[in-house]
């Protein structure tokens, strides 16, 4: 059994995706790296498999008909072997330092009496043209380099979640969850990191920078313009995780620890005010009225939640009334975006 899957998932892939499996390649064959090619139509194939061929002990590819990023890490978790499993996109890479440290605290982990659910690292915004990265870690929030429950963890602030980037979660926790992401659609790394964490019970936290995400291609999906152009997709994802949440027979599971329940209500807080700042800010009449929609659902589903939502401070920016308020939360938006570089 190897000690690390990682899956890249590759569509169309070829300009940048030899970068990321060469810094993935350092980890040797204790790790194997799930190439999964999602359809392309150019040369991302032929690179992959010439990858496997090179390097047929650490290498695997899997050639599937196009069905998105979700569908791509569904056939990762589906192939992998690895006691843990990471998902790196293929325009991302790893720091190679960090990523042998990764592995040594790993390994100590497979070979001790304890089972580590999840291991936590620092990532980097590598944004296009900055010479200076914004790194989002967790120290003073979470333990350094010791073994923690949900009890332990402290609050984390705006703009510092747990991401696809920063988690390597165990590989049969995620088969213990079902986690089965939707196909044909973006954004679905939340549900990839949320879904699983009520299953969450040991965690590590290593204060190294591990995971370059790249960020500043104009076709990228966290563009802004992107986003919004994909708005029906954000909201449907965020009605996943709100229909998550609120299904009873998840939430004996989520409210086993406050601080477990709190971090996943505030993880739904930002999603469903990304949701509706796109539609404010895209100022178009049919995604104000999904906007509306959105949290008719949410009032729908759970009205004790809705209350909560609606009225906490999100809430009540994403709410009001009229162009003023519009343009009001707009210019919230853009402080916060410049703040936290996330597009």
């Amino acid at each position: 059994m190897k000690l690390l899957s990682i899956c890249v998932p590759c569509y169309n892939s070829e300009s940048y995706m030899k970068q990321c499996i060469d810094s993935l390649l350092i980890g040797g064959e204790d790790v194997e790296i799930i190439i999964v090619d999602d359809g392309s139509k150019d040369h991302t194939a032929e690179i992959a498999d010439q990858y496997q061929v090179l390097n047929p002990n650490i290498v695997r590819v899997v050639h599937k008909e196009n069905g998105g990023h979700g569908s791509a890490v569904n056939t990762g978790i589906e192939n992998a072997t690895g006691t843990f499993f990471k998902v790196v996109d293929s325009d991302d890479h790893l720091k190679a330092s960090s990523y042998r440290k990764v592995l040594d605290t790993l390994r100590r982990f497979s070979e001790s009496d304890t089972q580590l659910d999840m291991l936590l690292c620092n990532y980097v915004y590598d944004k296009q043209g900055e010479e200076r990265h914004k790194v989002i870690q967790y120290k003073g929030t979470l333990p350094v380099d010791r073994e923690f429950t949900w009890e332990d963890v402290g609050h984390l602030r705006k703009g510092h979640y747990i991401l696809m980037h920063s988690v390597i979660y165990r590989t049969q926790l995620l088969r213990e969850a079902n986690l089965h992401l939707p196909e044909h659609c973006f954004y679905v790394d939340n549900i990839y990191v949320f879904n699983p964490l009520p299953y969450v019970k040991t965690m590590y936290y290593m204060d190294i920078n591990l995971y370059y995400y790249f960020i500043g291609r104009v076709d990228q999906s966290v563009n802004q313009k992107v986003m919004i152009s994909r708005i029906d997709q954000q909201i449907r994802v965020n009605k996943l995780m709100i229909d998550y949440y609120t299904a009873k027979e998840n939430q004996a599971m989520i409210c086993r620890s406050k601080k477990l329940r709190a971090y996943m209500y505030n993880y739904l807080e930002i999603i469903t005010t990304i949701s509706s700042v796109l539609a404010i800010l895209s100022n178009t009449p049919e995604n104000l009225e999904k906007k509306n929609e959105l949290w008719k659902y949410i009032k729908e589903k759970d009205y004790w939640l809705y209350q909560k939502l609606r009225h906490g401070i999100f809430g009540m920016s994403m709410n009001l009334p009229g162009k003023g308020g519009r343009a009001l939360t707009t210019e919230a938006y853009k402080i916060a975006r410049h703040f936290f570089q996330f597009n």
